[in-house]
């Protein structure tokens, strides 16, 4: 089973139900030695929203006949938002899943690429007073969807000539830097920036680069 497979059944409310009850279930593994060095912590879970700069995609079209078309770069400043929860073991270490859609305009007639993924996500937190930063990685699927114009469109409701539109699946790899900010004991603002990559079969207009995530996150049990 690939990655995406797997990605794929957490669509399904039993898919979800099982992965939420596998982490927990983990929780309470470590928790039957208490006091121990990987004891479960509590959870946290929050929302947030992301821009950034992605780049290095691009489209080339034919007409029926074959005759090549204009090259267009896929890259620009994406926009989205998503949420993740997490399960804390001891002091430092943290296991969850998350899940974002970001959106791209690209081009001078209205291109639009959408990416929508999520995954399970390890990482690592370190703690300096109120910061706490932390590094880790993501690992799930998700799907792309690309319309792509040539010349702007001139009527919603007029077929036009010159579009294409491509929708495929991808393993989604997500490595991950970030730091939350401490404003109370259990609520906190979180900044983290990651580089979302396709890991599995290349593709010509899948854009990559850094984006900057910015919300808030709420702390559940014992830290």
């Amino acid at each position: 089973m690939s990655v995406f497979s797997l990605f794929r059944g957490f669509r399904s409310r039993g898919g979800l139900l099982f992965a939420l009850g596998a982490l927990f279930a983990a929780g309470e593994a470590f928790a039957a030695r208490p006091g121990g060095a990987m004891a479960f912590g509590g959870f946290s879970g929050g929302m947030a929203v992301h821009a950034g700069w992605v780049g290095g995609g691009s489209v080339r079209l034919t007409t029926p006949a074959g005759r090549p078309l204009p090259l267009q770069a896929v890259r620009g400043i994406p926009f989205g938002m998503g949420g993740n929860l997490r399960c804390h073991f001891g002091k430092h270490l943290r296991v969850g899943m998350e899940g974002y859609g970001t959106y791209l305009n690209y081009g001078n007639a209205g291109s639009r690429l959408s990416i929508g993924w999520g995954g399970l996500l390890a990482d690592w937190q370190w703690h300096a007073g109120r910061l706490h930063p932390f590094a880790g990685v993501t690992v799930g699927g998700g799907v792309v969807r690309n319309a792509t114009f040539m010349q702007p469109a001139a009527n919603d409701f007029v077929t036009e000539e010159e579009v294409s539109f491509r929708k495929y699946g991808f393993t989604a790899l997500a490595p991950f830097v970030g730091t939350e900010v401490e404003l109370t004991g259990r609520i906190r603002l979180v900044f983290k920036v990651d580089w979302l990559m396709s890991a599995g079969r290349p593709q010509p207009d899948f854009p990559q680069g850094p984006r900057v995530y910015a919300g808030f996150v709420f702390y559940h049990g014992s830290k």
